[in-house]
């Protein structure tokens, strides 16, 4: 069923060069030449150096398709995204262990890259039995490396929560923050979610029941959790300003009550415009945990991807999609001038069941429904259009793509399973020696 066919302008600055940078249009350039990408991926299998740092960057709910379909209205079929450069690519089972869903849910997805195991959907750093199983953040911790979660999500919501928490269910939000402070302490924490850590009545730095969405409130059961690390030593930090001017070493910033955005169908509310930008958050993090002489592990997550696809906005699922490309573009700046760093961009799930569809191909099938239809929207560099037609509102279980760089990379060629992807992070920073 075709829905709202609109065009879309290409969201991106002329010729790429404004969106990736010179160092990250040159490792595109390099990486579509298919001899020099040949020789990167030899050089990565016999790169056998420790990483000193780990980078691990996740874009929740972005299948194969989507991120296409952000290559095209970026950069066009000439060029491509900077994800996309890493010399390392591979598909990734996505599977949980649950015994009434046969797809993956976050939680369980985040629990499988962070600990290892398959479980359950809903299940934060717990295996079947629900019994705690340790994260590769909180190895990283005890071998006295800096850490980090930095996301768009609230800070406390499945994919980061996986890596430092362990609880039953992933709703319990105000918990999970109680165990940031008081068991895996991460270094830096950026993201939203403020409505966790404040009790109710205590609405904090964003007011409750705002206009955009009534139903945000301060609601932690576990007191004023800000007050907290702000004891322990957190500076605690609201909006981009605060953020840039922090030379604390532990830093906490919470932007948005709930998710820094609003996810609605297109026309309806939707919003995506945080107040402070994923590249942003990611670059701040990577200045506070590098002067850590030991090196670190970092998680970066673009949580809007998903968020969006559930209410199949393709509009806002590409412009996520971009702003976790620069995010990358940030990690792999860094890993120039830090050549001991492992980057990995990776994903959950799928979500929506998005394809990349010709304008002309209107014609549904009789009988068939609950197909949505998207755009056009322009490919760059071109005449052409594409329009996204969207099967569900749901997850789905196809293979995510991966793409990784630096020391430790080789590992994850080839078509893999999500816990596989643990085994290289702890293998690169040698945790278990």
């Amino acid at each position: 069923m075709q829905q709202g066919r609109r065009r879309r302008s290409a969201f991106h600055v002329a010729g790429g060069a404004g969106l990736l940078g010179a160092a990250g249009m040159a490792l595109v350039m390099a990486a579509t030449t298919p001899a020099v990408k040949q020789q990167s991926v030899r050089a990565a299998a016999e790169d056998d150096r420790p990483a000193k740092n780990v980078i691990f960057i996740h874009g929740d709910g972005l299948s194969i398709a989507a991120r296409e379909a952000t290559r095209l209205n970026t950069v066009g079929y000439h060029d491509d995204l900077v994800m996309n450069s890493l010399a390392v690519s591979a598909l990734v089972h996505t599977s949980a262990d649950d015994p009434r869903e046969a797809v993956t849910d976050s939680a369980a997805g985040a629990t499988a890259y962070a600990s290892g195991i398959k479980t359950y959907n809903g299940a934060i750093g717990v295996d079947v039995n629900r019994r705690p199983v340790p994260t590769v953040l909180e190895r990283a911790r005890e071998a006295g490396k800096a850490t980090g979660l930095v996301t768009t999500a609230q800070v406390t919501d499945a994919s980061p929560a996986a890596f430092g928490a362990h609880v039953e269910n992933r709703s319990q939000q105000s918990e999970i923050a109680r165990q940031y402070l008081d068991s895996s302490k991460p270094d830096v924490i950026l993201g939203g979610g403020e409505d966790y850590w404040y009790p109710p009545g205590d609405p904090g730095a964003y007011p409750d029941n705002p206009p955009t969405d009534p139903t945000e409130q301060s609601r932690s059961d576990r007191g004023n959790l800000v007050q907290r690390a702000q004891d322990m030593g957190y500076d605690y930090v609201t909006n981009f300003t605060e953020m840039r001017r922090s030379d604390s070493r532990k830093l906490l910033g919470l932007f948005a009550n709930q998710e820094m955005f609003e996810q609605r169908a297109e026309g309806q509310g939707d919003i995506y415009d945080p107040v402070v930008s994923l590249p942003q958050m990611t670059r701040k993090a990577l200045d506070v945990l590098s002067r850590d002489r030991d090196g670190f592990f970092l998680v970066v997550e673009e949580e809007a991807i998903d968020e969006m696809a559930h209410r199949n906005n393709a509009e806002l699922t590409i412009r996520a999609t971009q702003q976790l490309d620069r995010a990358v573009n940030a990690a792999l700046r860094f890993a120039a001038a830090h050549p001991n760093t492992l980057i990995i961009v990776a994903a959950d799930h799928e979500t929506g069941g998005l394809a990349i569809e010709n304008t002309t191909d209107t014609t549904v099938p009789t009988g068939i429904t609950g197909s949505a239809e998207d755009g056009p929207f322009d490919i760059a560099g071109s005449d052409l259009q594409f329009t996204i037609d969207w099967t569900t509102t749901n997850h789905t279980g196809g293979d995510t793509p991966l793409t990784a760089g630096g020391p430790g990379s080789a590992a994850l060629s080839g078509v893999i399973e999500n816990t596989d992807v643990h085994d290289a992070m702890v293998d690169a920073m040698r945790l278990d020696e």
